[in-house]
């Protein structure tokens, strides 16, 4: 074990959030997400939800300041089911990491997969909640 390293970093996952650079998308995907099937690299968190890993990978990754979009979630398929409620936790995980606001990014479902597919890697989790899934792209550490 080492200091300051929430346990719920794994070694797997702090190499894979170590080896991405500036400008790479990381994947944080519920339990339905195809990970195995999108992912180049899979990093497995099951036991674990969305909102939590987002929250200790937060701690490490910086989220990119040069793009207008540098956060993605998937947009539901029906236009008429409500916003997810845990949209809302992921706009103040953020606000509360980056002391800034970040909005969310709404993206096709099969654009979403897309994009999954060339991101640097994908984080299963074992999220129950729907449309849980978001793409973050990492950023620079500037101090």
């Amino acid at each position: 074990m080492l200091k300051g390293i929430p346990p719920i970093m794994s070694p797997e996952l702090m190499e894979v959030l170590m080896r991405m650079g500036h400008g790479d998308d990381l994947v944080i995907a519920d339990g339905n997400f195809p990970a195995e099937t999108m992912g180049r690299r899979v990093v497995r968190t099951d036991g674990h939800g969305v909102p939590e890993i987002l929250d200790a990978v937060l701690t490490f990754v910086p989220v990119d300041t040069f793009v207008s979009d540098p956060v993605k979630v998937m947009q539901p398929v029906d236009p008429d089911v409500p916003e997810p409620p845990i949209w809302t936790q992921f706009r103040d995980q953020l606000a509360r990491h980056e002391a800034r606001p970040i909005p969310l990014t709404l993206v096709e479902r099969f654009e979403f997969y897309r994009l999954a597919q060339s991101a640097f890697a994908v984080i299963a989790t074992g999220e129950t909640a729907i449309y849980a899934n978001i793409i973050l792209k990492k950023g620079v550490v500037t101090s």
